[in-house]
């Protein structure tokens, strides 16, 4: 009996193995379609009021670390339904304006601060398993429509505006899975909705968002080396600052252009050289 248990984990192991190598081959030979100009234009007040969504989930904690830390940011607004530690103090420092909001398909009484905003960190979302798929299309595609279609009126198309929406590795309209279906029919959405706009939005297809150093514990730290190689893992604070150097870079990416792990990892990258944050 021991030694049958011990043949199928010893199965398993090597199984799990043969994945792993798997998926870094397939990240590293397919990810990657996009890479920062090195004399990039960039426009200074393209991130100067920023708009959090989702952060008290674990990407969204990490794009509002990376908003809080940037200096070309002057105003956060943090819309969500509950409070978390990294928003308290943010709150209680000055730097965030916390928005307690409710009902995230109806965006009317924010037209004041909608005005001001020029990017949206989008991390608001849940996992599709268990979820009635009827509650997991309104959302991944009811609550983001809702809100372009209430920040385009309320800007009247002035620019700079970027909208970044992290739908996950795996998401397409021509995928089986129906939450993959879900995320891509979004991002075409709001694309479709930012049309001849001065709204620029982008699809962050990511694989594994590392938590934060404040959320993270020993064996996420032991496991991102191992997804590494295949660009497969980016930090949740790394992710924030592609966006925030994506929104800077106003005339180098189109509207509707969809940004891969790697894509990320690179205007991370960037980032970090420009500033000198780490």
């Amino acid at each position: 009996m021991f030694a049958l248990l011990k043949k199928l984990l010893f199965g398993l192991f090597i199984g799990f193995v043969a994945l792993l190598i798997g998926l870094n081959i397939w990240g590293a030979v397919t990810l990657g379609k996009f890479s920062p100009t090195t004399d990039a234009d960039r426009d200074p007040h393209a991130n100067r009021v920023v708009m959090v969504f989702g952060a008290t989930g674990s990407a969204g904690d990490g794009v509002l670390k990376a908003a809080m830390a940037d200096a070309e940011v002057d105003k956060i607004y943090a819309v969500t339904r509950r409070l978390s530690p990294r928003l308290e103090a943010g709150q209680a420092a000055g730097r965030v304006e916390v928005i307690l909001h409710q009902d995230f398909t109806d965006y009317s009484g924010l037209r004041a601060q909608l005005a001001e905003v020029n990017t949206v960190m989008w991390a608001l979302g849940t996992t599709s398993v268990g979820m009635d798929p009827d509650l997991y299309r309104r959302i991944h595609v009811d609550f983001p429509t809702a809100f372009v279609r209430e920040w385009l009126t309320a800007r009247s198309g002035k620019g700079p505006m970027a909208f970044h929406y992290i739908t996950g590795m795996g998401t397409g309209e021509q995928e089986r899975a129906q939450w993959a279906q879900d995320k891509g029919r979004a991002e075409r959405e709001v694309a479709e909705m930012a049309a001849g706009t001065g709204l620029r939005t982008f699809g962050h297809r990511s694989g594994w968002i590392r938590p934060t150093e404040e959320n993270a514990n020993l064996l996420i730290y032991l496991a991102e080396p191992l997804l590494i190689p295949g660009h497969l893992v980016i930090r949740g604070t790394d992710l924030g600052r592609a966006m925030l150097e994506i929104s800077s870079r106003t005339t180098e990416l189109p509207s509707g252009v969809l940004i891969d792990n790697r894509d990320a990892r690179r205007y991370a990258a960037a980032y970090r050289e420009r500033t000198g944050l780490r």
